[in-house]
């Protein structure tokens, strides 16, 4: 059966109704892939932040095969190169011959504070 998907937010059930029908749990699938449970439940609670990668990985586990096909009475919509902000500011500091300031409360005069953050795996 084929399911065609439109939008990022499909992807998180199906990816769940793949992992139920071949009885799959978080857990199981976290050891498949060599990661922490936490880390499989990330991917599969928000999938489209996932690299293609990593998603690939997940469905060789589910046994799924992605399709790419053309979408029927569909025209392609046109693609607009544009310059994010951050992007157009650092642009323009390499243009620019003075030195920036340092704003006043710059993190470099602050003590380093220890993060409780999980460490990322790397799979």
């Amino acid at each position: 059966m084929q399911y065609p998907i439109h939008t990022l937010t499909q992807l998180r059930p199906i990816l769940q109704g793949f992992r139920k029908s071949r009885g799959l749990t978080q857990a199981n699938m976290a050891a498949y892939l060599g990661v922490r449970q936490q880390t499989y439940a990330e991917l599969e609670a928000n999938p489209a932040a996932a690299s293609v990668e990593r998603l690939f990985k997940a469905l060789r586990v589910l046994g799924v095969e992605m399709v790419l096909s053309p979408a029927p009475d569909t025209q392609p919509e046109p693609v607009q190169e544009t310059v994010s902000q951050p992007a157009r500011k650092v642009a323009r500091q390499a243009t620019t011959t003075e030195k920036p300031k340092k704003p006043a409360g710059d993190k470099a005069s602050r003590p380093a504070r220890k993060t409780t953050e999980p460490q990322r795996e790397d799979w």
